[in-house]
């Protein structure tokens, strides 16, 4: 890992993350791109909708000295800081930003206390998932030092979920994590057989050329199963994949991701497929 990214807006969700950005940058010895991108809010124009040259230079000193004092915290002390500052929020940047410096892992905080609350719903970290290509570690509470044990990622083994799979065995060997995959079978129309399933699931590794062990787990949805599955194996990281753009993946469709965001109680890292 080389480059982290972590957006900043002053808000203790975004320390939040900040801290657990830190802790990974040291622990891998990584630069740390700090972005805040400033907002010039209606309620400082006048009558016209006009704002001066000056009011404009004016604010953006203020903005910049606010983000340096707000750097200088003991936990960035021996982290190789870039700061960036864009002068308009259009979230879709930050991607530009983790091309133009080859990151590896954008970090943002969570808003509210009972879960992510409609991080996937209009929220700009719904927005940075959605135009992502590199992973997304979404942090909920306040984490010392980032260092997850166990990680969880759950898959339907549908050949559009390779790049994602592959890119979250690769983090849980970076962080040194022991990987759980799980396939979470549910009753209705997708139900497998234990047999069906592993015959799919066999099918799948093999075409990918991969030897993983697998773990096949039944409850009444698939978001509860993730969610009871993590807490069985106690998990400390929980992998989603997305289709950026276009949504959750398949195997998340409707309010299944969002869900899984809303109510797990350890952070959540998403894979663009």
């Amino acid at each position: 890992m080389k480059s982290i990214i972590v957006p900043v807006d002053f808000s203790n969700q975004s320390e939040k993350a900040l801290k657990v950005a830190a802790s990974l940058a040291k622990e891998h010895s990584a630069e740390l791109l700090v972005l805040h991108m400033l907002e010039l809010s209606p309620a400082i124009m006048g009558e016209s909708g006009y704002i001066s040259q000056e009011q404009v230079v004016h604010l953006i000193k203020i903005g910049e000295k606010r983000f340096t004092d707000f750097l200088n915290k003991p936990y960035l002390k021996d982290v190789k800081i870039t700061p960036v500052i864009k002068h308009y929020k259009v979230f879709s940047e930050v991607n530009e930003i983790a091309e133009k410096h080859k990151a590896d892992l954008i970090v943002m905080g969570s808003h509210g206390t009972d879960g992510l609350q409609e991080i996937f719903i209009g929220s700009n970290t719904e927005r940075v998932v959605r135009t992502s290509d590199v992973p997304v570690l979404v942090i909920k509470g306040d984490v010392e030092s980032f260092k997850p044990k166990t990680f969880v990622f759950a898959s339907d083994f549908e050949e559009e979920n390779l790049p994602a799979l592959k890119k979250a065995m690769e983090m849980a060997d970076l962080l040194k994590s022991k990987f759980h995959l799980v396939y979470i079978n549910t009753p209705g129309d997708e139900f497998l057989s234990t047999g069906d399933a592993y015959t799919k699931i066999s099918k799948f590794l093999d075409a990918a050329g991969m030897g993983v062990a697998v773990e096949i787990y039944n409850d009444y949805t698939v978001e509860k199963g993730v969610l009871n599955y993590s807490d069985k194996v106690s998990a400390d990281l929980i992998g989603i994949p997305t289709h950026g753009r276009r949504g959750l993946s398949h195997f998340f469709m409707g309010s299944i991701g969002e869900d899984i965001a809303n109510h797990s109680e350890v952070p959540v890292i998403t894979f663009k497929i």
